[in-house]
């Protein structure tokens, strides 16, 4: 039992090097950054580019409890509502087009129109029809924005599953519920989360986008306030923290995404070590 947990030890100690690791590169570039923009800006009295000190000084002061309230968690929140409501429809289009031949031609020329809009372009059409100030109208941008590269994806990875797969799956009698939950969906999910990320990233910024129409309360509203009040020093705290927003969603989807392509991950590392 000795060398069984000798060796037990020996793993996680090398596990726990490879964490260290891992979180010493990725915090190495930002702290470098953070020095240089602390010595080039120390002692700064130019308007528009303010001492980190002085940008760090306020950040607590500037995002009290009532900005969260009133700003991080309502923009926060309209995020979630459209991105979650455009992972499940684009899920389910992308799945029934990828799946059938007939409606993959009859859909793709517009699928490919409406991919070639920005999405910023939107904005005020749908603030035209929703109400500038309506949270309905900023959870539609961010919900249409999100849909596209998560569509797409999905019906690239449901076309590309192996034809001999379904082959199988038919042949087992499988019914098309159980197939479509353990055969086309985890065969297509590699695609699907490429999507997902893709889009998350375009949420965040229709997120900001969508507030600088007619909006009172919400990060990007704020910043926008700061700027037009010559707040620079807080306008500064604003965008820090819509970075650090950004950061926290992606350290958030990779722990999600592990999870969900464990398996994927998995068979890699072993087609990686044959």
């Amino acid at each position: 039992m000795a060398p069984v947990r000798a060796e037990r030890v020996m793993t996680a100690r090398r596990g726990v090097r490879r964490a260290v690791r891992r979180v010493v590169a990725a915090l190495a570039l930002p702290l470098v950054l953070l020095a240089a923009w602390w010595i080039a800006t120390d002692g700064s009295t130019d308007l528009y580019w303010p001492a980190l000190r002085t940008i760090l000084e306020i950040f607590p002061q500037t995002w009290d409890a009532d900005r969260w309230a009133h700003d991080v968690a309502p923009s926060l929140g309209r995020l979630a509502v459209g991105y979650l409501a455009a992972l499940v429809v684009a899920v389910a289009l992308g799945t029934a087009i990828g799946s059938s031949r007939r409606l993959r031609a009859a859909t793709e020329p517009t699928m490919e129109f409406f991919r070639a809009l920005p999405p910023p372009v939107l904005v005020p059409v749908i603030a035209l029809f929703a109400g500038y100030t309506s949270p309905t109208s900023k959870i539609i941008t961010i919900a249409l924005g999100c849909l596209w590269p998560i569509l797409l994806n999905t019906v690239d990875g449901v076309r590309g599953l192996e034809p001999v797969v379904l082959d199988t799956a038919r042949s087992y009698r499988l019914g098309p519920v159980r197939r479509l939950t353990a055969v086309v969906l985890p065969g297509a999910a590699p695609r699907i989360v490429t999507g997902a990320r893709q889009a998350l990233s375009i949420g965040v910024i229709l997120m900001v986008i969508s507030e600088l129409f007619g909006a009172t309360r919400g990060l990007g509203a704020a910043v926008v306030q700061f700027q037009r009040s010559f707040a620079i020093p807080q306008m500064w705290t604003g965008i820090i923290l819509l970075g650090l927003v950004g950061v926290g969603l992606s350290v958030l989807f990779h722990l999600a995404e592990s999870r969900v392509l464990a398996w994927y991950h998995g068979q890699r590392a072993v087609e990686r070590g044959a």
